[in-house]
């Protein structure tokens, strides 16, 4: 290897990984369109020889381009705008579904104000938006990746038949293939992102329901890691997970069904934002009041240590519910639920497909 001169000699070079370098105006000339035609930046020119930089904004977009990257990040990115403009909405839920103050949405609305001022409403926020990215983000990519995983799975299955086990003399075949992709997907969405954040939404549950007691993330972190050590942050963590699977499962079989028969009796390849705007609501609305007896023992196990009173286990808590307010109190605070859930599953299926779109285009289709 070696560089070409004015005058047609070699200069020889160490081996230090590069092309050969043309120094002169034809051979600049060709060098340039070398690299033009194999897709790579225009070389700058340092001295007498043409230097190659490393082309940053092609690489990032490439990586964005990467399919699971990009759902990944359009989960983040949907959770955090609508979380943004929602979180007044979270903390009257919340206060009312752990029986704080006022027992209607307008008298908690009220009483937020008065007690804190219209920032009260944010309560919690920051440890809100530092839990939904990373939530909604491994939620979305996770729904994704393992619907799609399980879809070609299933296409295999079809052809080399499905799994089995063996029991002495008996095999028997696992019927992997009679299981919903979209269902399994849901499922492992929200149990991956309650396992990593899990943490935060009970830091954010603590200072929203006593922020005198819990003014910040650090002190927060801080009481409960002192008092009931790591198991604290995971407080509530079964019913949780229990509450989370007929959720997560059922919201997003819902939201996948409904799409795709609207799009397939409509004859369309995809749907405009208020149509998915209406079809993310209805879908979290239906999950959320499935589930809603679980959420009402899961924040009563979270947040119990407050009022001096934690029921050992979930099934203590509905007990617990039920001796205290009936049957009804096992739905208290689901208007305000429904409220925050039907916006929030709205907005947030709308922002991703709208994120998916800019970020993916063809690849959705393919």
């Amino acid at each position: 290897m070696g560089v070409e001169v004015a005058a047609g000699k070699k200069l020889a070079l160490a081996s230090i990984g590069f092309a050969d370098v043309r120094v002169g105006a034809a051979g600049d000339a060709a060098y340039k369109e070398d690299l033009l035609g194999m897709g790579l930046p225009e070389p700058r020119v340092v001295g007498d020889l043409p230097v190659r930089l490393p082309d940053v904004g092609a690489a990032v977009k490439n990586f964005l381009r990467n399919r699971e990257v990009a759902e990944f990040m359009s989960g983040a990115l949907a959770g955090a705008m609508t979380k943004a403009v929602l979180a007044p909405l979270e903390t009257i839920r919340t206060r009312m579904v752990v029986g704080v103050g006022s027992k209607h949405i307008l008298g908690s609305f009220m009483e937020i104000v008065e007690q804190n001022g219209w920032q009260g409403l944010w309560a919690g926020n920051t440890i809100n938006m530092l839990r939904i990215i990373p939530t909604q983000a491994i939620e979305l990519g996770t729904f994704e990746y393992v619907k799609r995983g399980m879809a070609s799975a299933q296409e295999k299955w079809k052809e080399d038949g499905c799994p089995k086990i063996q029991l002495g003399n008996l095999e028997i075949e696992l019927p992997f293939h009679l299981l919903s992709p979209v269902a399994i997907g849901g499922a492992a969405a929200g149990i991956a992102g309650t396992l990593v954040c899990h943490p935060l939404e009970v830091l954010k549950d603590r200072m929203t329901v006593n922020r005198e007691a819990y003014p910040s993330i650090a002190i927060a972190f801080s009481k409960i890691y002192r008092t009931d050590g790591i198991a604290g942050l995971y407080a509530g963590l079964c019913p949780t997970l229990v509450g989370m699977l007929p959720y997560s499962t059922c919201y997003y079989f819902m939201y996948e069904t409904i799409k795709t028969s609207y799009c397939r009796t409509h004859k369309k390849k995809s749907l405009s934002r208020p149509e998915l705007l209406v079809i993310g609501a209805f879908s979290g609305l239906t999950a959320s009041t499935i589930s809603f007896p679980l959420e009402v023992a899961r924040k009563r196990l979270m947040v119990g240590s407050l009022h001096g009173k934690c029921p050992p286990h979930m099934i203590a808590a509905l007990a617990e519910v039920v001796q205290e307010e009936g049957i009804k109190g096992l739905f208290r605070g689901w208007a305000a639920s429904s409220l925050k859930v039907m916006p929030t599953s709205g907005v947030t299926w709308m922002f991703y497909e709208a994120w998916k779109d800019l970020l993916l285009g063809s690849q959705l289709h393919t």
